[in-house]
């Protein structure tokens, strides 16, 4: 099927944002503690820990204690609170958020720079491969550090412990294809007790330990951090992880809208996760002992495998958002023109968010399965997932200051002001984590340059390939007008002929005259072109332009949220005039066999790669949604 191969470049038209479901805003609230917050809510299970390791330089000692602390809660305040829920919040792509749809928006902003806008694409397009890793990351440390705890209930069960979080994580993503509808009404409830129970246990130690409160001073950060010099960095990478998951406040914000998301964070998520740092803070205080890990020690011995148990949920839960994460952006890459095609299956019929694509879903776990058993344990995989977050986190900002200044229209000064502060906080963050870059940091970077290579290559590739479609093709039009229909035989149905290029004759067209000499009653013309906004109304989803008095051109829109069933599309043609009978239709694909050629067009081996993926490209006729028995395949070769 068609598309637009950069579909930032399609044509802007006015869109409309699907009206959701009303629901209450306690209902909403609650669906966001539980997808929106696992990830950050499981960061207690390893982040005090890690910054007093050997290899931080950080002694433990109640001056650090109280520092370290404080650095995390007032990184909370900053990073989470101020960036995030008060600032990028507000940059909403027609109400979605994540990576690529503030690409999309920074893009816009800056079109009539087209350099500039090339720059920006490219960097939103790598912010989004790190994406990723983090869906690899992410259920591998939190269930890791989960089982962890199985240790400090029972050493003898340490050697368990990895074969215990595979076992987890295989049957998390075995049982992604039965779609995750029973098990997200689960998730608002068990992360509302996951957070109940952050908070209950940390105030229980800073009642036995109220000296710990001297951390809401920022001061006492400041203290902490200007003190340790140059290794301040190694601190601050272990500080970062306190932060993993703050991503997901603007992923998530189409699904929940921006006020859920902020009275969670406000009312219940930011309030828990001080109030255990803070008790994790005291207990070592009393016990420097707990160090081994503090999370668990702040449980009594009898509540402690019900702790496990709980933190293995909230875990799952985490993990469950990022997996679901990565189908959407992948789905997002593919409708943007930055992926080939792949399977995706729906597995609800009532919420179209619901997707499960098995390619992503295999490649994940064979990462986290990988990742297990390299790493093997929450503190080896810590300097891994920090630096995947904070260059993201980085790209993030960037993003943003050119939607503030050009997007929103704001002085200089005042974007630079509202933007600079955090840019310089990311990048302190960034170089924090990559002092641990041969320690695992290596990890995510590797695999982001990876998929950045994949992407752009594909990106590249298909404007090639229709630059190529278009030297070799013959105008349209003219080609109408030329034939002869007197002498034709003609079938009595309606033909689809599908084409990247709407101006140039559809090469499943030209052969059906020539080897079959047959030309059909009714003939569409039809393109489908993505937008870079989420989505596309039905009143705005079909443009039909009459050729000749048996031709026609048909333009179907979607957003990048949208499921392109185009037979569904076809029907409101009839409100525009074009009948499409679905029992009496045709649709005429044209598959390019890609011929990489020696020329300027890109490296013999990205030509070779972008052949290897058109090649292995998913169905066109499962992406569209389109019968199987009314679908006519032709090849073509195009030279790129």
């Amino acid at each position: 099927m068609s598309r637009a191969p950069d579909a930032l470049d399609a044509p802007q038209r006015p869109t409309s944002t699907p009206s959701p479901t009303r629901q209450g805003l306690a209902a909403l609230t609650l669906g966001a503690i539980g997808v929106v917050y696992g990830d950050i809510g499981t960061s207690p299970l390893y982040t005090v820990k890690e910054i007093f390791l050997p290899a931080t330089g950080v002694a433990l000692n109640a001056a650090n204690l109280v520092g370290a602390i404080s650095a995390i809660f007032w990184s909370l305040m900053l990073v989470v609170t101020l960036k995030y829920v008060v600032l990028i919040l507000r940059a909403d792509n027609r109400g979605e958020g994540g990576g690529l749809a503030l690409t999309a928006l920074a893009a816009k902003a800056v079109a009539d720079r087209p350099r500039l806008r090339s720059g920006l694409l490219l960097l939103g397009v790598f912010g989004a491969t790190l994406f990723y890793g983090d869906s690899i990351i992410t259920p591998a440390i939190s269930v890791l550090g989960a089982m962890e705890g199985l240790e400090v209930a029972t050493p003898v069960l340490k050697p368990r412990v990895v074969p215990f979080s595979l076992v987890v994580l295989t049957g998390l993503f075995v049982m992604q294809r039965h779609g995750t509808a029973v098990v997200g009404r689960l998730f608002g409830p068990v992360i509302l007790l996951w957070f109940v129970t952050l908070a209950v246990s940390g105030t229980v130690h800073i009642a036995r330990q109220p000296a710990i409160l001297a951390a809401l001073n920022p001061l006492q950060a400041w203290h902490f951090l200007a003190d340790r010099g140059w290794q301040v960095f190694a601190a601050l990478g272990a500080i970062v992880l306190a932060l993993t998951g703050a991503e997901a406040l603007y992923a998530d914000m189409g699904h929940f809208g921006r006020r859920p998301i902020r009275l969670a964070w406000s009312l219940l998520v930011m309030p828990s996760l001080a109030l255990n740092y803070l008790g994790q803070g005291a207990l070592l205080m009393r016990d420097p002992s707990a160090i081994e890990n503090p999370f668990f020690r702040l449980f009594p011995d009898s509540w402690m495998l019900p702790a496990v148990g709980l933190a293995t949920a909230a875990a799952i839960i985490a993990s469950q958002a990022v997996i679901s994460g990565a189908y959407s952006m992948t789905r997002q890459a593919i409708q943007l023109g930055y992926l080939p095609r792949m399977a995706v299956r729906h597995t609800s019929a009532r919420e179209a968010g619901q997707i499960y694509l098995p390619a992503v879903n295999w490649a994940l776990l064979a990462g986290v399965v990988a990742a297990v058993l390299h790493f093997g344990s929450s503190s080896a995989l810590a300097g891994a997932y920090g630096i995947a977050v904070t260059v993201t986190m980085l790209i993030t900002t960037v993003l943003t200051y050119f939607v503030v200044r050009h997007g929103w229209g704001l002085p200089a000064p005042l974007a630079l002001g509202s933007t600079a502060f955090f840019l310089t906080l990311d990048a302190l963050l960034v170089t924090g984590c990559a002092v641990k870059f041969f320690e695992g940091g290596w990890f995510p970077l590797a695999m982001g340059l990876g998929l950045f290579v994949i992407m752009s290559t594909w990106a590249r590739g298909r404007q090639l390939l229709l630059a190529s479609i278009r030297s070799d093709g013959l105008a349209l039009q003219p080609f109408i007008d030329s034939l002869d229909r007197s002498t034709m035989h003609r079938a009595g149905r309606t033909a689809v002929y599908t084409v990247t290029d709407p101006d140039t004759v559809p090469q499943a067209l030209m052969h059906n005259l020539k080897h079959n000499q047959v030309l059909h009653e009714r003939n569409i013309i039809l393109t489908v072109v993505f937008h870079d906004v989420p989505w596309i109304g039905m009143e705005q989803r079909v443009d039909v332009q009459p050729l000749a008095r048996d031709f026609w051109r048909v333009t179907l829109h979607f957003g990048f949220m949208n499921t392109p069933e185009v037979p569904k599309a076809l029907v409101l043609c009839r409100a525009r005039g074009l009948d499409v009978p679905l029992f009496e239709t045709s649709y005429f694909l044209s598959r390019e066999t890609v011929v990489p050629t020696t020329g300027s067009g890109m490296a013999r081996w990205r030509e070779r790669l972008f052949a290897t993926m058109s090649r292995n490209a998913g169905s066109v006729v499962e992406y569209f949604g389109l019968p199987d028995n009314a679908v006519i395949e032709l090849g073509t070769r195009v030279q790129i």
